[in-house]
């Protein structure tokens, strides 16, 4: 198959065009504040047709000083999608996603700009940002998209019994299912969370349905399932995909007729109970090559809803390692250098990798007597997208931003690359992110975003292409 047939893709409708040129026009660009000298923030500056001075006590800035940053920093335009950024002999510098900047240069949105010590994000819509901000409480940290993600679901919740969530691994999936439940009707009755991934071969339908005394050696005594548990709640079964297919088809009963027969009894007891699903797997295509039901796909399948990886939350990453850091020591700093360094990767463990990783980074930082965190103490490949090698960069110990003037990766000059030179790229690489990019001459991060907007499928163009 030729590359043009990769490059096919669905073309909407006209009123499809219509409502996103209508949402397009509405949209107010500008700069997100995500940090202020190592501590998280969130503060908007809308981008009119006219350029935007940056600097400490200008505008917004005005009650977010940054000491580091110069009185007349840089300025910003917004021009044609893409973001213009000029650099005024600043002190301490400019950066686009890792990368100084000197003179001026253009950024898409997505992209990630340091003023000093300050982070910001460059958005196409600041509208959410706005109306929404970040909601931080003990346990949970949400940003726009993941609050919008919420309010589905306690939509979905009001209306329905059952809800299927997808997202990738430690994107926050059984928090989500915990939202529907306490939406639902059933809110004050049980949450019970299975992991079908953890339970062991060959004991799913005990488990689940729960066993009679004598029913199989040992069971001296009855025992209650899951199911039985979950009575006058909400169930929630994290890794369906991985649920032993032998029980699949009493489950689907269960949930139809809400009759459960336990293993070893002649009756069945009335129960009910709403019904929360989630898998990181295509559970569509587990069923087109017949791995899971299909019967029960289509019963616990819809509606559904879909956790935004961290990547596209990127707001909620500096409340994140701040929490992080002061559960291991209260007190201890975050430096700038290691919020950039986590902003700008993958993560696709998610909430739950970053986690991991910036505990161990704050551990390290007190063992060896520091005042605060910063991305030297950050691991090697921590938050690496797992589908690309490792570069030589990222092989090394991520370090504080170099000097201003020196680059450490690819900048981009002028327009990005289009659909086409990228596609080829990818293929002349074998499907290689760094090598594509590096050809193109754009930042690795700035290509993953550039594949989203282009609507690039990765994993099809390896699969169709044999990249």
């Amino acid at each position: 198959m030729t590359a043009g047939n990769l490059d096919s893709t669905h073309e909407p409708s006209g009123e499809a065009r219509d409502g996103e040129a209508a949402a397009a026009a509405r949209a107010e660009p500008g700069l997100v504040l995500i940090s202020l000298s190592g501590q998280p923030a969130l503060a908007v500056m809308p981008l009119g047709p006219e350029p935007v001075d940056i600097g400490r006590g200008l505008g917004e800035l005005a009650e977010h000083p940054d000491h580091m940053m110069s009185r007349r920093h840089a300025h910003v335009a917004y021009r044609g999608g893409q973001f213009v950024i000029t650099d005024l002999d600043s002190r301490n510098g400019t950066w686009i996603d890792g990368v100084a900047v000197q003179g001026s240069r253009s950024a898409m949105p997505g992209a990630v700009v340091r003023f000093g010590h300050s982070l910001f994000l460059c958005v196409s819509d600041i509208r959410p940002y706005r109306l929404l901000g970040v909601r931080v409480d003990d346990s949970r940290v949400e940003g726009p998209a993941l609050q919008q993600t919420l309010r589905t679901v306690a939509q979905l919740g009001q209306a329905g019994r059952t809800l299927f969530i997808s997202g990738g691994s430690g994107a926050g999936k059984e928090s989500i299912a915990q939202a529907f439940h306490r939406a639902s009707p059933q809110r004050s009755g049980p949450f019970v969370a299975v992991n079908c991934a953890a339970i062991p071969e060959g004991i799913a339908e005990r488990l689940l349905f729960g066993a009679r005394k004598g029913a199989f050696s040992g069971a001296n005594q009855d025992s209650e399932g899951y199911i039985e548990a979950a009575h006058g709640g909400t169930l929630f079964l994290d890794e369906i995909a991985d649920l032993d297919s032998t029980v699949q088809g009493k489950l689907l009963r269960v949930i139809e007729s809400g009759e459960l027969l336990a293993v070893g009894a002649s009756r069945p007891r009335k129960v009910q109970f709403g019904v929360c699903s989630a898998t990181h797997k295509d559970l569509r295509a587990l069923v087109e090559a017949s791995r899971f039901r299909a019967d029960l796909y289509f019963r616990i399948g819809m509606p559904q809803v879909s956790v935004p990886p961290l990547r596209q939350r990127r707001e909620e990453i500096p409340w994140l390692i701040y929490k992080a850091v002061q559960s291991i020591t209260p007190g201890l700093k975050v430096d700038v250098s290691l919020i950039e360094a986590c902003v700008l990767r993958e993560w696709p463990g998610n909430v739950r990798e970053l986690q991991a990783e910036v505990n161990t980074a704050a551990l390290t930082a007190r063992g060896a007597g520091e005042d605060r965190v910063t991305a030297r103490q950050l691991r090697a490949g921590a938050g690496a997208a797992i589908s690309a090698p490792l570069s030589e960069t990222d092989a090394q110990p991520a370090a504080v931003p170099p000097k201003a003037g020196k680059r450490t990766e690819p900048a981009t000059e002028g327009e990005p690359p289009s659909r086409a030179q990228m596609m080829a790229a990818l293929l002349e690489s074998d499907g290689n992110i760094s090598a594509a990019a590096r050809a193109v001459s754009v930042h690795r991060t700035q290509f993953r975003r550039l594949l989203a907007r282009y609507n690039i499928d990765l994993e099809k163009l390896r699969r169709v292409g044999k990249v």
